[in-house]
């Protein structure tokens, strides 16, 4: 996050949590003292901090790359709006008021908080560079934390909605007769409460326990988790998917529909699941290297793109409405629609739109 320090030398969470070189500031006689006696990794300024250019460098012939903060900015902003479009959009049409479609839409909500702690850390950002910002003091490391806070929980709750809607897909594919039994919108409600809750009581605690080593084990341990869950359930999803193809055919009905519906769904949730582990792999492995080589040259050449792990983490979050409207026919109608009643102010004012949504 942003660069904050107190009066007393206090960082932030995320602030301290990684570096793109992993190791304090330390003259020559201290880093020998540190050599000769094994302490614990320290907690280091800016995890997602873009002003790298201050801090200290261990020798390796890999230059550091730099981004600017401006482009930063503008991917937080077109990705908050793009998610907020899809947001919107689930909210507003009727027909996308099913159990995948709110987990669609909870995982957009997730995105956008991360867009909107990123956007204003860029902003704040811009403002400290130009003098403008005094970033020391209390009022600011509550800021900070808050931020923080944000992006643990979005980060989890993104987990947990990729879960939510491959669950969904499976039951949808193999249990197609029974689906509006088994995924009842007051169930799909409740699995929404608790993940909203779990992931913001689970974010406010790791940001309060920042200091401890085992906050970024956690990290790299939900990551793993995830991945290997995920993929255990598509292999089961898919073989099973065989099995069943023919006799799902000859059903009477609309099980067909409902299949080749169920197996569409199944493949976009791969797609958005392959996008998240390509966009937050790099980071994770960044946060491994921290912790068993911080000082090696050769782990300083892959903690020297740093600003290029974050730069492909924060645009997962502008690639996954894009799929959205790619792969849902219904989702990118609605975009359109949506479109058509801004451009029709007169529509608009009056509240419909001649396309079978509100406008207002």
């Amino acid at each position: 996050m942003v660069l904050i320090e107190t009066s007393s030398g206090q960082k932030g969470y995320f602030s301290e949590l990684v570096t793109t070189n992993g190791t304090k500031k330390e003259d020559s006689n201290e880093r020998k003292d540190n050599h000769q006696k094994p302490t614990r990794l320290p907690l280091n300024p800016a995890i997602m901090t873009y002003d790298t250019t201050a801090l200290p460098k261990q020798p390796t012939d890999c230059r550091e790359v730099q981004i600017p903060i401006e482009i930063f900015l503008i991917i937080g902003v077109v990705s908050l709006s793009e998610n907020l479009l899809v947001v919107i959009a689930v909210i507003r049409n009727k027909n996308l008021h099913s159990p995948m479609y709110c987990f669609i839409c909870s995982l957009a909500a997730f995105n956008t908080i991360a867009s909107i702690s990123k956007t204003w850390e860029n902003i704040m950002l811009v403002f400290k560079n130009a003098g403008h910002l005094n970033s020391r003091g209390t009022s600011a490391l509550r800021i900070d934390r808050v931020m923080d806070t944000l992006l643990c929980m979005s980060f989890q709750g993104s987990i947990l909605s990729f879960h939510a809607i491959a669950v969904d897909r499976y039951i949808t594919i193999f249990h197609a007769l029974r689906y509006h039994t088994l995924m009842t919108m007051r169930r799909t409600a409740f699995i929404l409460i608790t993940i909203w809750a779990l992931c913001g009581f689970s974010g406010a605690l790791m940001i309060a326990f920042y200091e401890a080593a085992v906050v970024k084990i956690f990290f790299i341990v939900i990551f793993v988790a995830a991945l290997f869950l995920t993929l255990l359930l598509y292999v089961h999803m898919f073989l099973l998917a065989r099995y069943h193809a023919s006799r799902i055919a000859s059903m009477p009905g609309t099980t067909g529909h409902h299949r080749r519906s169920g197996l569409r769904g199944a493949l976009t949730l791969t797609i958005l699941f392959g996008v998240f582990v390509i966009c937050w792999t790099p980071f994770f492995l960044h946060l491994m290297i921290i912790m068993v080589c911080p000082e090696n040259p050769y782990c300083e050449c892959y903690r020297s793109l740093f600003q290029l792990h974050v730069l492909l983490l924060m645009s997962h979050a502008v690639i996954d409405p894009a799929i959205f409207a790619f792969r849902s026919a219904e989702l990118r109608n609605t975009f359109r629609k949506m479109f058509f009643c801004l451009m029709e102010a007169q529509n608009y004012v009056h509240g419909t739109c001649d396309f079978g949504i509100s406008c207002a």
